[in-house]
Order: C-alpha cells, then sequence, then structure tokens
C-alpha cells in the first residue's frame, strides 16, 4: 500500500495518523479531508478523493508508542503499553475508476507488564523489544474446529500471572532495598514458551465464514543483563533498530509479478554489538556484529547492514542471500551447486565520518541520512568535514532549513551500485591472490554473495543490470573455482560445483590453470578433485589432443593410479593411445591389475597393434577378464545425450569373443553396474538391430543371465522375454542370425529353468520336415 502512518503530539496528546493518496501534495493539490478508519465513504464524497490527500484518524484507547508496517501486504502493528494492536489494509472499490484504501482493526495482543520500545511486523511475523528483552513471535491461521480448545488453553494462562504478579509484588516489599539483575538467557524455537510472557489474543473483525483465528507461536526470546557489556554503565545497555527483512524467491520470467517469501530475518543491537537471527523454517543465530564505537542506529538490507554512530556511517556485509539460497535450492552444499557458508565471517566494508548522525532509513539505492550538529562541533571540525564533502559530492546532497533549529541536516545517500562494488572486491581480492591466503577466497565470496543477492532481489528481472549480474555471477564462480582449485585448502573439493556453476568447459578451465609446457608445476588437491569428477561423468565434450594428453600427464604425476579410469572417460577419446601406453606402462610396474590389462589392450585396438592386444588378453583367464570389466564399465560402454554407446573394444569382442562379452555384462549387471533397459539398449545398437527386433546375442546375454541371477522379479522378466523370443521365432520360422553361445544340455545342465526334455517332444521334431529340424534347438528350450 502506498501510504504514510506518523504518530503525532499535539497539546499533549498524541495521535496515530495514515496519509493516503499523499503524492498529490507533491503534485500541487492543496486538497486534504479527513475521516475516522473505517468509515463508510458516499458516492459522492468519494469521488473527490482521486485528487486529494486523506488523513485517517486511528483512534486508540492507549498512546502509540512505535508503529511497522509489514513490506509483505502493507498490515498495520501498533505498539502500546502491554498489548499490541493490528490493523489489516483494505482496498475499497468505490467504482470501476477508484480504488481508496483503508485500514479495519483485526486483532490486540495483549502482553502483560511488557512496554515495547519498538516493533517489527513483516508476514505474520512479530519482533518486539524492549529495553534488554526481545521476543520474537508467529500468529498463525487455526481451523475453526480447533478454536475452543485454543480459547480454553488462553483462559488457564491468564490465570497464572495473576498469582505470579501478586508473589512478585509482595517480593518486592520483602526486597525494596536490593536490585535484582536477572542473568542474561537465550531460548530458541520451541523453547520460547518458557519466557513466562503471557499472551492474549481479542478478536476484534466482524465474524464472518472468512474470518480468521490465530494463536500465537513463540519463536525466539532473548534477555540481556545490564551488567554483560564491557562498554560502559548500565544505563548504555539498551536495545534498537528491531527490524525484521524478508527475502524472497528468486524471480522467474513467469513468476514476475509474484513475489513469494523464502526467507526471514530478525536484527537488533545493542549499542556495540548486532544481532542477526534466521526466524523462517529454523531459528538460529547467523552474524554478529561489533562495533567500533557506540551505535545510534541501524539499517538491515539483503547486501549490507548500515550502521550509525555519533560520529560516522558504517556498512557491514550480512550473511542473509547466504541462507536464502540454501532455503530456497536443495542442491545448494553438493557437488553439482555451492554457496559461501552461513557462518563466513562478516566484514566492515567501509566508514564515512558524519557530524552528529541521529536517524538512518534505506531506499532501493538511497541511505537517508539525519545529523545534528552542536555548535562546538561544527567549528572544531569543521575543515575534515569540508574535504569529506568535497570528495562525495557526487553521491551526497545536503539540505538545511535555515528558520528552524541550527545545525540540522538530511544527506541522501546514493549506495555505489552492486556492479562496480563487485568489480572492486575483485580487484582488492587481487592483491591477495599470488599469496594464495584464504583472504582472497573470503573476499570473492563476499563479492560472489553481493551479486547472489542482487540476483534474488524481486526487482533484478526489470533491473537495467540483469545480463551484467548474471555475467558477474558466473565470473565470481570461476573465480571462486580457480581458488580452490590453485590453493591448498580443507575446502577444496568446492572448485568442482563452483566451476558447474561458472558455466566454463573443462577446456576453459585447463587454459586458466595449466602452464604452457611446463613439466614441473604443480597441482593442489582441488584441481585434480574438479579433473577426476569431471572426466568421470557422462560428458559431450570431448578434449582436443593437446588437452588430453596433458590430462594424462598431470595424473601421472599426482595420482597414476587412477589412469586408467581417466582413459576411459568419453572427454578422453582423442587422446594419443601412443603416449597413454607409455604412462599405463609405468603404473603397471607399480600397482598391476586387470583393469589396467584391459586398458592397455583397449589402446592397443585404437593403435590398431592386434599383437599386442591378443598379448594383453592373453595374459588372464576369460573368467578373470570378465569381472575386470566391472572395475570400469565404460571400457564396454558409454553415454551420450542419455543414449548407450558401444565403444570399439565392445564391437571388437562381438567378432572376436563374444562369450567373454556376454560375460563381462552378466557381471556388470549382477554388480548393479547396467540395469537390463540398458543392457538390451546396449546389446540392440551393438548388433544394429532395430527396437522391436531381438538379436541372438541380446538372448544368448538372457540365458546366461538366467544362471546366475538370484533375484525373484528380474528371473521372472527373464523367463518371460525368453519364451516370447521362441514361441516368435518357432511361430515366424526365424533362424537366429548368429550361433547361440548356449545349446539345450548347457542351458539343463547349468540353470534349473530348463527341465527335462519329455520323449513326446523329440518323438514330434524327429517326425518333421528337414527344414523343422533348425527350430528344433528353440523347441526343446521353451519345453
Amino acid at each position: 500500500g502506498d501510504y504514510l502512518v506518523t504518530i503525532e503530539e499535539k497539546s499533549k496528546a498524541t495521535f496515530l495518523r495514515a496519509y493516503m493518496n499523499w503524492r498529490c501534495m507533491s503534485a500541487g493539490s492543496s486538497r486534504v479531508c479527513v475521516r475516522m478508519v473505517g468509515h463508510k465513504m458516499e458516492e459522492s464524497y468519494s469521488e473527490t478523493l482521486k485528487e486529494q490527500m486523506s488523513i485517517v484518524e486511528m483512534p486508540l484507547s492507549d498512546p502509540p508508542l512505535c508503529i511497522s508496517c509489514c513490506p509483505v501486504n502493507g498490515d498495520l502493528l501498533v505498539g502500546c503499553k502491554n498489548k499490541l494492536v493490528m490493523f489489516c489494509l483494505k482496498y475499497l472499490v468505490i467504482n470501476q475508476n477508484l480504488t481508496v484504501l483503508d485500514f479495519e482493526r483485526t486483532l490486540i495482543l495483549h502482553i502483560d507488564n511488557f512496554i515495547p520500545a519498538e516493533v517489527a511486523f513483516c508476514a505474520r511475523h512479530i519482533a518486539i523489544i524492549t529495553e534488554l528483552d526481545v521476543l520474537i513471535l508467529k500468529l498463525e491461521l487455526i481451523q475453526s474446529a480447533e478454536r475452543t480448545e485454543q480459547c480454553a488453553h488462553r483462559v488457564s494462562t491468564l490465570e497464572k500471572p495473576v498469582d505470579g504478579n501478586l508473589s512478585t509484588h509482595a517480593l518486592q516489599l520483602e526486597l525494596d532495598e536490593f536490585i535484582i539483575c536477572q542473568k542474561p538467557v537465550e531460548l530458541l524455537g520451541e523453547e520460547s514458551k518458557l519466557c513466562e510472557i503471557p499472551i492474549t489474543l481479542e478478536s476484534t473483525e466482524l465474524v464472518t465464514e472468512d474470518s480468521k483465528h490465530f494463536q500465537v507461536r513463540y519463536l525466539l526470546f532473548r534477555h540481556f543483563a545490564p551488567d554483560q557489556s564491557p562498554f560502559g554503565f548500565c544505563e548504555e545497555m539498551k536495545l534498537h533498530s528491531v527490524q525484521l527483512l524478508p527475502v524472497y524467491q528468486t524471480a522467474h520470467e513467469e513468476t514476475e509479478n509474484k513475489r513469494e517469501l523464502l526467507s526471514l530475518f530478525c536484527f537488533f543491537s545493542l549499542p556495540h554489538v548486532g544481532y542477526l537471527y534466521s526466524v523462517g523454517k529454523l531459528v538460529e543465530l547467523i552474524s554478529t556484529y561489533q562495533y567500533s564505537e557506540k551505535s545510534e542506529q541501524a539499517v538491515l538490507t539483503p547486501q549490507f547492514l548500515h550502521v550509525i554512530t555519533s560520529e560516522s556511517l558504517q556498512c557491514f556485509t550480512v550473511r542473509c542471500s547466504a541462507a536464502a539460497a540454501r532455503d530456497e535450492d536443495p542442491y545448494i552444499d553438493t557437488t553439482v551447486k555451492a554457496c559461501p557458508p552461513v557462518a563466513l565471517d562478516v566484514c566492515t566494508l567501509r566508514m564515512q565520518l558524519f557530524i552528529g548522525p541521529r536517524a538512518i532509513c534505506h531506499y532501493k539505492n538511497h541511505i537517508i541520512l539525519l545529523t545534528k550538529a552542536d555548535t562546538e562541533d561544527i567549528t572544531e571540525r569543521r575543515k575534515p568535514t569540508r574535504r569529506m564533502l568535497s570528495r562525495k559530492a557526487e553521491s551526497i546532497k545536503s539540505r538545511t532549513n535555515s528558520k528552524s533549529e541550527p545545525g540540522w541536516n538530511l544527506y541522501i545517500i546514493n549506495t555505489v551500485s552492486t556492479i562496480q562494488l563487485y568489480r572492486e572486491m575483485v580487484d582488492y581480492s587481487r592483491t591477495y591472490e599470488n599469496v594464495k591466503t584464504e583472504s582472497c577466497i573470503h573476499l570473492l565470496s563476499e563479492a560472489h554473495l553481493l551479486v547472489r543477492a542482487a540476483i534474488m532481489d524481486p526487482s533484478f528481472l526489470k533491473s537495467n543490470e540483469k545480463e551484467e549480474l548474471l555475467r558477474a555471477f558466473r565470473e565470481s564462480c570461476a573465480f571462486l573455482g580457480d581458488c580452490y582449485s590453485r590453493f591448498d585448502t580443507k575446502d577444496y573439493h568446492l572448485a568442482l560445483p563452483y566451476y558447474r556453476m561458472s558455466g566454463l568447459s573443462m577446456t576453459e578451465v585447463l587454459e586458466r590453470l595449466v602452464s604452457e609446457g611446463d613439466e614441473i608445476q604443480t597441482y593442489e588437491r582441488g584441481f585434480i578433485f574438479y579433473l577426476t569428477h569431471s572426466l568421470n561423468e557422462d560428458s559431450n565434450e570431448e578434449l582436443s589432443k593437446e588437452s588430453a594428453n596433458k590430462v594424462l600427464q598431470i595424473f601421472c604425476l599426482t595420482d597414476p593410479v587412477q589412469l586408467p579410469d581417466i582413459l576411459c572417460s568419453p572427454c578422453m577419446r582423442n587422446v594419443c593411445p601412443l603416449t597413454a601406453v607409455k604412462y599405463l606402462h609405468k603404473v603397471e610396474n607399480i600397482t598391476p591389475s586387470v583393469v589396467l590389462t584391459l586398458t592397455k589392450a583397449f589402446m592397443a585396438l585404437k593403435m590398431g597393434d592386434l599383437m599386442m592386444y591378443e598379448h594383453e588378453m592373453d595374459s588372464h583367464k576369460e573368467t578373470v577378464l570378465a569381472s575386470g570389466f566391472t572395475g570400469q564399465p565404460k571400457l564396454l560402454r558409454q553415454h551420450k545425450e542419455g543414449i548407450v554407446i558401444p565403444t570399439e573394444f565392445a564391437v571388437h569382442l562381438k567378432e572376436t569373443q563374444p562369450g567373454l562379452l556376454v560375460a563381462a555384462t552378466v557381471a556388470l549387471h549382477e554388480n548393479s553396474k547396467i540395469e537390463l533397459e540398458e543392457a538390451d539398449m546396449f546389446f540392440k545398437i551393438l548388433c544394429n538391430s532395430s527396437e522391436k527386433t531381438v538379436p541372438q546375442l541380446l538372448v544368448d546375454f538372457w540365458e546366461a543371465l538366467l544362471v546366475v541371477c538370484s533375484q525373484e522379479d528380474v528371473l521372472q522378466e527373464l523367463l518371460l522375454r525368453v519364451t516370447s523370443q521362441y514361441v516368435w521365432r518357432i511361430s515366424e520360422k526365424r533362424l537366429p542370425e548368429t550361433k547361440p553361445l548356449k545349446t539345450t544340455e548347457d542351458l539343463i545342465n547349468s540353470c534349473n529353468h530348463f527341465g527335462f526334455i519329455f520323449p513326446w517332444v523329440t518323438f514330434i521334431m524327429s517326425m518333421g520336415s528337414p527344414p523343422d529340424k533348425y527350430y528344433s534347438e528353440d523347441i526343446s528350450k521353451l519345453q
């Protein structure tokens, strides 16, 4: 809602007023009307509201002490002594050309012995502070069926404080000469109900079928002890600047006009320490801010925390976007995506000198600052102030009202754009790049969170910097990937998700990190981790011959045991097989294995060296070779765009050793390295068969799998498949295109699913014509 609410004093009386249609005054109109909240407007009278400002009087039984407007739905919360009053924003449709804003008082929260100093209100969440207490609540909707039970609960909670107040009063009479200081307390979540601050809800709206009934859920209670702070006397320990900050779901084209609340944060501050909590799905402390001097007021934004002291305006980084990103995306903190941690230490970005700051607020990319300078301060600090103002002339505008009390100034400070500040932080991080310290990662993490917060802003889609922000986001991911790849850090594994989010290809990453012709270059764990995972994935990217050979060299230096796995990657198709065999010989001398032997045979096939191929394949028994393929299934099959692709090795085995190929595929299935459907597709593509045609090699695989498979559901599926194939071939009089690997006798002897053949079957087959004898094997297997 576009309105302004004020607490005004006149003749020792306090008024709560809302100014509607106030922009008419700035447009030159001087017409003003005054009305009571909820007052029904006549049709003829309301037509004039288009061109005049309305002042809505909002009467209260107790003087208002503080107010807060909900940034999500425009509702209003007013703090009074021992109670909070909630007004819901209404849109009154007078006619098709006129809609008027109004309020309806809907709810009163009675809080005994509680005088709010400040309140914050957002999405039914309420934060209240007194001098030393913080209480955060949530109003939850309840069903009408639960209302009776809820009312009974309220009555019981109302009865308890009465006895407590009497006992407290009696105790106070006995201890008049003592000062009692309570210990500091922090209660989070369900524990916060133990704060012993009873709250009673009183509904004041007209009861209808659509009436809403609420219950209170306690989220946080914190009490600070006056003697807790080492910075000053007890009277200086007062809380200030309570604020609830909403963060919305990242905007997309289809949800451009919808704002869905994602996370909620609460900030409050003592004179020398500020606290930022997450109060959404989980209530927890995110950050603590230590100020260099006593603070007067603070304002929280999704990107920064701005704090004023008696002499300066300070700016700190915040972790709201880091926490919200984890609420929004479940893939954060995996090998797919990453985000700087919420627990990352906050930074002071800059400190700007001012004389006598008194109040601060924030709007879009502006900081509005109200200052009050004493005469002696102006005299003493005139020179530094002039230097500061001349230096900031482009970003600060000052207005002084000479008719009012002297010394008051209003400053409108334009904040630096996200892109400009991002560039400055990246440039500054390069001073730490060569020394490879955590400071470089910290600065780049701050820059990344800065851009991430801008992208999560609801106005992002309409921003002129949209494309530039997206480029900066990808660039920041690449910079962080570089750091975790080059630095020896415990979080080296983050190189992989950051490079993935950057959109860089493996070739581009290699160009960033690998020096040309540098034989003695050292490679850190993060880079090896990134390469290992990227090469083991079914990627469509193919490295050039030079890049593939460089990768080979890197692993030979850092982790030679992984060479067989690396060479089987689809990305390494263009690797020089002769160079690969040379490196594999070195590894074999250290740790020989069947997988390494099969990899050497694979490289020999690529070179066309059949003699070397046969030598490697003859070095182990066929059963050992079959089980060896389970160590690296990519020797036989790879994936491209979700399709199974048989390798050159598989094609060669099909022609020369089909039995070994089938045995290897059975071993893959039994070790959960290939699914039944995937194996079907593998053999069909290998035999150039159509989707509906079943090649004999696939039938051989089914029959071999029947021998060893122990899963009942798979067995039933296999029996159905082989039976269907036998029936089809017999009925269509089709012969298998290749000789079956197992005869009927082989299956009877090795598999109990095939029983002995009845004599009448043998007799019928012997009486048939000579062509029918070709189908006798299928008939025997079918029986």
